[in-house]
């Protein structure tokens, strides 16, 4: 819990798709964090002061949540982004 305290106080980029935000809970580092999840834990966030949306992908300063594995396309392109990279989507049938 510690370590992602650490990333928050310096200002590092932090992803967290599905679940993943329930540990940032533990942290208490989503009180007045804007973000997504999956929506069984949505209450929990709520009530640990985080605002909820219903997007692919959202970036507060530096969170960056998406809800479901569907939202993988989203979550790469911002990590990608983050780190100078082209993210290539796969298609049907092409690689």
């Amino acid at each position: 819990m510690e370590f992602i305290r650490a990333l928050f106080r310096a200002g590092k980029p932090v992803f967290a798709i599905c679940r993943g935000p329930q540990l940032l809970i533990e942290t208490d580092v989503v009180r007045g964090k804007t973000l997504t999840a999956w929506p069984s834990i949505w209450t929990d966030l709520k009530n640990a002061g985080a605002t909820l949306v219903d997007r692919p992908l959202v970036q507060d300063a530096n969170l960056f949540t998406s809800r479901k594995p569907d939202d993988l396309p989203a979550f790469n392109r911002a990590l990608g982004r983050l780190l100078g990279l082209a993210v290539r989507e796969e298609r049907a049938g092409r690689k």
